[in-house]
């Protein structure tokens, strides 16, 4: 896809109602720090469109990304480190359940794995969440950087076991800083797009 324009159209609080948006939408979801801003601003191509932070946290709201007036990118609060109190990260979580039950538009869930690790308890539940709330994520194995070509098989297979994933899960890794997996994704959001305007 060649990236026209991208707006944030709606940022959305604890408080906030969410949109009903009318154009189709893809959400992003990962642990704090997994890399997510990253991501939308690569595969955007804008260097600081989501803001990245060395600090864990940063997205404490759910942003809405209007892309080219054809879909949203929804980018979830980071789980996991983010130095906020129990009762504010149960109110994150309301807060995007709300969302992944409620969203008529939501086509997928992009959940984002650090390729470096085995997956978190934290990573567990939320891949288990997104299941129970009716949707079969999507998996970016993030940093792919940061490893050698040699170990990327070893490190997929452990984030499948890890997360237990389905039969046919699609795990895509993707490195922000060399953009490597970056066309693979848009093809995958491109054809679940094109799947809902078959179905609509």
């Amino acid at each position: 896809m060649i990236i026209k324009n991208v707006n944030l159209e709606t940022v959305c609080g604890i408080t906030s109602k969410l949109p009903e948006n009318k154009l189709p939408e893809i959400a992003f979801a990962g642990k704090s720090n997994v890399g997510k801003s990253s991501l939308i601003n690569g595969l955007l191509n804008r260097k600081s469109l989501a803001r990245t932070s060395s600090q864990p946290g940063k997205t404490q709201t759910i942003n809405f990304y209007n892309i080219n007036e054809a879909l949203y990118f929804v980018d979830l609060p980071g789980y996991g480190y983010a130095k906020v109190s129990k009762d504010v990260q149960e109110k994150w979580g309301v807060m995007i359940e709300n969302y992944l039950q409620t969203s008529k538009q939501l086509k997928a869930v992009f959940l984002l794995i650090d390729i470096r690790h085995e997956p978190s308890s934290n990573d567990k539940n939320m891949y288990e969440w997104v299941v129970y709330n009716g949707y079969n994520p999507i998996i970016i194995a993030t940093k792919l950087d940061k490893i050698k070509r040699s170990q990327i098989q070893k490190q997929l297979k452990l984030i499948r076991q890890g997360l237990n994933v389905k039969p046919g899960t699609i795990i895509l890794p993707f490195s922000a800083q060399t953009k490597q997996g970056r066309d693979e994704i848009w093809s995958t959001i491109e054809s679940l797009i094109s799947d809902s305007d078959d179905a609509s």
